[in-house]
């Protein structure tokens, strides 16, 4: 009752208030992977309907809940894209807030460890990745500073080149989505870090998601296309990604294979590549009616010809939901479906 009374309040003023300058265009912001996805539909969006093209930003799952959440209003945005599902925390700042929200999710990505095509070809276990990128790891039955500089280090069969691995912030959706995948699955795979894990799970959680920061592990922002650039100019190095980016770029990069799985668009559809994830984006509802187009803009993403098996996002990378889901998602998205969790 209290969230409904404060959703109303808060659409009552944006109307009242800000209805005689509201935008005439949508403003979506969030994740980086979400980003040519959301970017082709708002494109086809604009060419195909009476409404202006949405304005899409590339600000990261993190930063976008950030912007999304903060309030109801023109200045705030609309929609945010999200490589991994809202946190609890953010839901619940945006319930604080007055806010009101439809989840869609859009269909699966898998998170690529790649390099350049002139690099050696890999084949990594997650408990490999887990060795190579974490602050703490056991050796000997003790957990102390990762001490490994070089991939043979941790295992001969592995190239002697240097651990240099280019990844996205603490912001990105795409690291929350690989350290809970890749990171713990690897940690998992220690009997010493398997038994904390039941004893004091945030205790291991914290061991798990930590990167190591002596420069093994190198942030390169938001811009994914960035660290396809850096790879491209260091061949000896490796860069954490979508697979929409890989698919882009399948001329300059390639992907390493996880557990001897490659990351190709059938293994991932089926669930056979191990570090794969799920797609959204969510949309405010209390700029419904206000903000032209928002409704009709979500009908064009939930189209077949969009997200389907033969829809044109797939052209750009996307791996679609299974069909019973897609039409649940559909109706749900459609209906403006209140997400509670």
């Amino acid at each position: 009752m209290y969230l409904k009374t404060l959703s109303f309040l808060a659409a009552i003023l944006f109307v009242t208030i800000g209805a005689a300058e509201a935008r005439d265009q949508i403003r979506i912001v969030g994740s980086s992977t979400v980003f040519p996805f959301s970017t082709t539909v708002a494109e086809q969006f604009g060419k195909t309907s009476k409404f202006k093209t949405p304005i899409v930003e590339s600000t990261g799952s993190g930063g976008g809940m950030k912007l999304f959440c903060a309030g109801v209003g023109q200045s705030h945005p609309d929609i945010t894209n999200a490589s991994r599902r809202i946190k609890k925390s953010e839901f619940n700042k945006c319930n604080k807030n007055g806010i009101g929200i439809t989840e869609v999710k859009i269909g699966f990505d898998g998170i690529v460890l790649g390099n350049s095509k002139g690099g050696p070809n890999v084949n990594f276990s997650l408990k490999q990745v887990f060795q190579a990128l974490a602050a703490k790891v056991p050796v000997d039955g003790k957990l102390i500073d990762n001490p490994y500089k070089m991939w043979s280090d941790i295992d001969p069969s592995l190239p002697k080149i240097k651990i240099e691995v280019l990844g996205p912030p603490p912001t990105s959706g795409t690291r929350d989505a690989f350290v809970e995948i890749a990171m713990e699955g690897g940690a998992k795979k220690f009997p010493s870090l398997k038994a904390l894990r039941k004893s004091n799970k945030k205790q291991f959680k914290a061991v798990a998601h930590t990167i190591r920061e002596d420069g093994a592990f190198i942030e390169a922002g938001e811009n994914d296309n960035l660290i396809v650039q850096k790879l491209v100019a260091n061949p000896k190095a490796l860069g954490i990604f979508g697979f929409s980016f890989l698919d882009q770029n399948a001329d300059k990069i390639k992907g390493a294979s996880i557990k001897g799985v490659s990351p190709e668009f059938e293994k991932i559809a089926e669930g056979q590549y191990p570090i794969s994830r799920s797609l959204y984006f969510y949309v405010k509802q209390q700029h419904l009616g206000v903000i032209p187009g928002i409704k009709e803009f979500v009908k064009e993403f939930t189209n077949e010809g969009t997200w389907g098996v033969d829809g044109y996002l797939v052209d750009k990378g996307l791996i679609p939901l299974p069909s019973d889901v897609r039409k649940a998602t559909m109706k749900a998205a459609r209906g403006m479906d209140t997400l509670s969790m």
